[in-house]
């Protein structure tokens, strides 16, 4: 028989179990030029990817190993029914998600993902509606798919970018293989530029297929895993993965190459050189760079009520150092400045995204990944 104390620790417990935890304190930070805090609005998700805002304030969020999910309230749904399958292997999976202009009516959405091909991989851009109840994806479509499939797993890619016209900028890295960086008649190591319904923009430098393939941006990228398009001058921002340093910040032109591997600033794992050196005539010099490396994984510019003294400032999210970096530019667009914020407090950042309020959302890497937001302090 319990006596009268052990019988009320037993209630007390089962009070306790009952009760929903408090919500979390947000952490506060001191940065350069604002104080802000960061909450977390989920935990508990696998390998998450990407996020975007819907139109109600919800958030869709791409994990790695193909779950499209959907936070509203905290909580994430159930995998969301309808995605095509993907190839989980290295740093292949469902990547990007990006939201079409007229998504409020058309409820039509962008994914890009690896798949697989005859047992090799390689990334593809899927098109597809979400459901009025957000349970499903209907109409999927196949956009584009990468012309040479390997066995390797990395250097994917690929983030989306859409700009004013509907039309689908993304990049896809060199597959682990440095030379089809160099090769016009190879998606890898690539910007790539499709309209909505995977046909060809007229602005492309090679429209005809004549001298390089037709979706074909930009040429000599590594693996550009972040991308964005700046809204006050429609600006192309990308930003890739160096080797050992050499991650870069660039700002691709058509028809232009970017230099990999002929050019980097960056040196091999084993400490060899690479290339010629890190300038030769013919290639375009980064906008930014960092030696050693902090593993970007996405870019955005951020454009906001909330922060207005970051106005125009560049976003990127480390792997490696586990931090947001924003970058300062001047009049011309150069980055003149730099500051590291929360490194090593959430650990790895897989992406950033400015939310229509101007607060900053944050997606952690690996199998208990978060989604963070980043707001002002509401500390005097």
């Amino acid at each position: 028989m319990k006596t009268t104390f052990e019988s009320l620790l037993t209630g007390l417990a089962s009070v306790l179990l009952a009760t929903p935890a408090l919500a979390e304190e947000p952490k506060q930070f001191a940065t350069d030029r604002a104080a802000v805090q960061v909450h977390t609005i989920a935990s508990g998700l696998d390998n998450p990817w990407s996020v975007e805002v819907l139109p109600d304030g919800a958030y869709i969020v791409t994990e790695l190993g193909g779950g499209l999910r959907i936070i509203r309230d905290g909580k994430a749904s159930a995998p969301i029914t309808g995605v095509p399958k993907v190839a989980r292997k290295g740093q292949g999976g469902l990547l990007d998600v990006a939201l079409d202009p007229g998504f409020q009516t058309s409820r039509t959405l962008f994914l890009s993902m690896s798949v697989t091909d005859g047992g090799n991989q390689g990334t593809a851009v899927m098109r597809a509606v979400l459901s009025k109840d957000g349970k499903s994806l209907t109409q999927t479509q196949e956009l584009f798919r990468m012309n040479r499939f390997t066995g390797k797993g990395q250097h994917f890619g690929s983030r989306i970018a859409i700009a004013a016209d509907g039309s689908l900028f993304f990049g896809i890295g060199d597959r682990g293989e440095r030379d089809r960086a160099q090769d016009m008649r190879d998606h890898a190591g690539a910007i790539l530029h499709i309209k909505p319904d995977g046909s060809i923009p007229a602005d492309n430098p090679y429209k005809d297929g004549k001298a390089g393939l037709a979706e074909l941006w930009s040429k000599g990228h590594r693996n550009p895993q972040g991308i964005a398009i700046d809204p006050a001058n429609r600006q192309l921002i990308t930003v890739e993965h160096g080797a050992r340093g050499g991650d870069e910040i660039n700002t691709p032109e058509p028809g232009k190459n970017y230099g990999w591997p002929v050019i980097t600033f960056g040196k091999d794992y084993s400490g060899a050189e690479i290339g010629v050196g890190q300038a030769a005539d013919g290639y375009e010099q980064p906008l930014y760079y960092w030696d050693p490396s902090i593993a970007p994984g996405a870019i955005d510019v951020y454009h906001g009520a909330m922060f207005p003294q970051w106005e125009g400032n560049l976003l990127v999210s480390a792997l490696k150092y586990q931090l947001l970096a924003r970058l300062e530019r001047d009049e011309s667009g150069a980055v003149v400045a730099e500051e590291r914020l929360f490194e090593g407090e959430f650990g790895r950042i897989r992406d950033v995204k400015v939310a229509p309020d101007g607060s900053i959302l944050m997606l952690t890497d690996g199998d208990d990944g978060a989604l963070l937001r980043v707001s002002a302090s509401n500390r005097s």
